[in-house]
């Protein structure tokens, strides 16, 4: 009897050490099978979506890119045309042809003068100039200002010319008038026989500077902060045509004038004259 019950007992302890061996089995295979599971983080459940450190740093390289792409769309280009919508041409009784456009609650008129490009020979300085208004009809504000504003010449090369910087071109103006006072002081001292001659070309020279300095400081478009108590803004832009790009005038140039605007570009394309042959005078009052 004693002998059946130690069998008994080494029977049953066999039995439980097998099963335990076996129950350890088993869940050493399923945490192996759960650790291989696709989408399964470690230690996590399955199913749990797995998003490693690669994945998760080109995720934020593909946010950057997109951001970045943002930032750096191109502006909005309006482009103006007779036939569309808010675009207007008019020919004035001051001799001026005048191109206007609108876009959204910004308005632009460019105003050239139709004999400007036979002008620009008969000023002390060979620069082109166009005379800008900006209108703001909405409710909050805006910043308006001539700098990056460009004229391209169509039929030189496609040359393009910022707009001068008024009181930078000022100080060059006064330095050449600077530069022939002394060159004429010299030249008077070697032949005192030009001296009248000489001293009534520097005094006119010397005057149509000053005039030409005095109109660059008072009507100059300048920046302004554009609101509905202040909504327009008005000036002359002028651009340098001495350059080796730009050769002699022809009968008919095309310019092409962009001015970049409230996150736009606004883009004027005009002829002078608009017309082969066009002869537009100013109307006397």
């Amino acid at each position: 009897m004693g002998g059946f019950r130690q069998n008994t007992r080494h029977a049953l302890s066999v039995l439980f050490i097998r099963a335990g061996a076996l129950w350890c089995s088993v869940a050493l295979a399923s945490s192996v099978f759960a650790s291989n599971v696709p989408g399964r983080s470690p230690g996590g459940p399955v199913g749990a979506p797995v998003r490693s450190a690669s994945a998760s740093a080109s995720g934020k390289e593909i946010d950057r890119e997109q951001n970045n792409d943002k930032s750096n769309a191109p502006p909005l280009l309006v482009r103006w045309s007779e036939d569309q919508p808010g675009c207007t041409f008019s020919r004035g009784d001051d001799g001026k042809y005048s191109y206007g456009l609108w876009s959204g609650d910004v308005g632009i008129v460019l105003a050239v003068d139709a004999r400007e490009v036979q002008i620009i020979r008969h000023r002390i300085e060979p620069i082109l100039g166009v005379l800008l208004t900006v209108r703001y009809r909405g409710n909050a504000s805006m910043d308006e200002s001539p700098d990056g504003i460009t004229l391209q010449f169509l039929k030189h090369f496609k040359v393009v010319q910022t707009a001068l910087d008024p009181d930078d071109y000022s100080q060059k103006i006064q330095a050449d008038a600077d530069a022939l006072d002394d060159e004429t002081r010299r030249a008077i001292a070697k032949h005192p026989e030009q001296k009248q001659v000489r001293e009534e070309r520097l005094e006119e020279y010397q005057k149509a500077v000053n005039e030409l300095i005095e109109f660059l400081r008072t009507n100059s478009l300048s920046a302004t902060h554009l609101d509905r108590a202040t909504p327009e803004a008005r000036g002359w832009i002028f651009f340098d045509t001495d350059t080796k790009w730009l050769g002699g005038w022809k009968t008919q140039e095309e310019f092409v004038l962009r001015l970049p605007l409230a996150g736009k570009v606004f883009e004027f394309p005009f002829k002078l004259p608009p017309e082969p042959g066009e002869l537009l005078l100013q109307k006397r009052p």
